[in-house]
């Protein structure tokens, strides 16, 4: 026997299967044109689509409706999905064979920042329109991130007073200062921010209850806090007599040093 039909008998074959894969692929390939000509045609949502206005979600699908599929680049739709208001990320992934489906995440807001921005939980500085009451944040800039984290310790410490934050200031040296919806500004100053908050919700049920009226409390003495009412500032130590109200004292502690 030859070798000549034995090799013909092994060549064939792979002839063959080489010719139906090329088929298989020029297939593919074929499919692959149809589908990446095809102009998208449904853009879904999922994830946080009730903190987000139909009218901006309507508006961002009819701009990417009739855009050919081997044109979009998921990473553009991404980018553009992270502009609309309130959206804080996104996520997406085509939906064979005319459609996207975009994942998004909101943000939750916190306070308000400047004269038109909000910070949210995450400390994220982001422009939206909100109608609702927030506290407003007064800082450097750059500042969001640290005061969106420490504002909820701060609030929880405040609660037994009964008067929401409206405000939360944070100086360039890094002093404290909270505004209450009272009308009650507290002086915090740079450090043991919670304890000074204990110390003086400790002494007001007392203060309170002599009819003490007062607007602004420094709370940056070491043992205790200085009440100011009308013009005068008189030091207040919560274990002591000097927590009795007095009509014109001088202080009786030297004025604290901001810290």
């Amino acid at each position: 026997m030859s070798a000549a039909p034995a090799i013909r008998t092994r060549v064939l074959p792979a002839l063959a299967t080489a010719g139906v894969l090329a088929a298989l692929a020029a297939g593919g390939w074929y499919g692959y044109r149809q589908l990446a000509g095809q102009p998208i045609a449904h853009v879904t949502f999922a994830g946080d689509v009730a903190r987000i206005a139909a009218t901006d979600l309507d508006a961002f699908a009819r701009g990417w409706q009739g855009v050919a599929s081997g044109n979009v680049s998921l990473a553009a739709v991404r980018e553009a999905a992270r502009r609309i208001p309130w959206v804080r990320d996104a996520s997406v992934r085509r939906r064979f064979p005319d459609g996207l489906e975009v994942t998004l995440e909101a943000h939750s807001p916190l306070a308000r920042w400047g004269a038109d921005k909000l910070v949210s939980t995450r400390g994220d500085v982001f422009a939206a329109s909100y109608t609702g009451t927030l506290p407003r944040f007064a800082g450097p800039e750059g500042a969001a991130d640290l005061m969106a984290h420490q504002y909820p310790s701060l609030a929880r410490a405040l609660e037994p007073l009964a008067s929401p934050v409206s405000e939360l200031r944070l100086s360039a040296r890094g002093a404290w200062q909270v505004a209450l919806a009272s009308g009650l500004t507290l002086e915090l100053g740079r450090a043991d921010l919670e304890a000074r908050i204990e110390r003086f919700v400790a002494a007001w049920p007392g203060i309170a209850a002599r009819g003490v009226e007062t607007r602004h409390v420094d709370l940056r003495y070491a043992n205790g806090f200085a009440l100011r009412r009308v013009s005068d500032s008189v030091p207040v130590s919560p274990s002591s007599d000097a927590a009795k109200p007095r009509e014109a004292a001088a202080p009786t502690q030297p004025k604290p040093k901001k810290r």
